[in-house]
């Protein structure tokens, strides 16, 4: 196993400001007609968006100042506008990227999404890489600090429990420390109870092998992909999430996170 670098050298890496990107280039055909031409990330719940509940946390909880949003082209313009309504009250930077893809079949998939924003904005930081389309009961200012702690790349995880839900997700085993031991894409007799959810925390030099991981035969739809070919590649720890993720998958799940932010 390769080895981790000093604490000081290691904690240099991560000591740089972070910046966000948001994966929202998804056309969420089971939440159709609600999201036939409106992006799922801007769907209320509650008081705001889905998009806002994410962003407001790590703006009022963390360094992270600047944020990529990348989208497809059918919904850039909702995001363009959402941003230009944002930035009229919140001090921070917000960049959308529009993939150029415009239906659910000619998508690109989240990891050369990826690949696309850092290729195009020359993203050279740390990056939290997360989906747009997931509600937290909690912030994500533990999951950064954790990051900061470990210096590795890192995931989130929790306890699934549900076979036939850990056949259709990634399940990650940990050793003593959090470090993972072995990360599967949807097994079909998963080693362990631990699922990741999309959200990661990338050092800048890993970022740097997103292409090199395409090449090689990476996954690309889901982006836990990458996630999963780094963890062979080099040491990354995970974080146990202390609270609820909400999963806006369809309608009914939809209505149920409506129902628990409106208490």
């Amino acid at each position: 196993m390769v080895k981790l670098l000093p604490n000081i050298l290691t904690v240099a890496l991560f000591k740089k400001l972070m910046k966000c990107l948001i994966l929202a280039a998804g056309y969420a055909t089971r939440l159709y007609p609600l999201t036939e031409n409106f992006p799922k990330p801007l769907l209320q719940v509650g008081e705001k968006s889905i998009l806002d509940w994410l962003v407001d946390d790590l703006v009022d909880t963390t360094d992270i100042d600047e944020f990529v949003v990348i989208s497809n082209h059918k919904f850039a313009q909702h995001f363009e506008n959402w941003k230009n309504e944002k930035v009229r009250t919140r001090p921070y930077e917000i960049t959308v990227i529009d993939d150029g893809t415009s239906t659910n079949e000619t998508r690109l998939g989240a990891v050369k999404d990826i690949q696309l924003a850092v290729e195009k904005l020359n993203l050279t930081d740390n990056l939290l890489v997360m989906a747009g389309d997931n509600v937290l009961d909690f912030s994500l200012s533990k999951f950064v600090e954790f990051a900061k702690e470990k210096n590795t790349s890192c995931v989130m995880c929790h306890e699934e429990n549900e076979l036939k839900k850990q056949q259709k997700t990634a399940i990650i085993t940990l050793d003593g420390n959090d470090l993972i031991t072995s990360y599967e894409e949807k097994p079909k007799e998963p080693k362990g109870n631990l699922a990741v959810p999309p959200f990661y925390c990338y050092r800048a030099c890993d970022v740097k092998r997103i292409r090199e991981a395409l090449d090689n035969g990476c996954g690309y739809d889901a982006p836990g992909n990458f996630a999963a070919w780094l963890s062979k590649q080099t040491p990354m720890h995970a974080y146990v999430m202390q609270g609820k993720r909400y999963d806006i998958g369809d309608i009914n799940s939809y209505e149920y996170v409506k129902s628990v932010f409106s208490r």
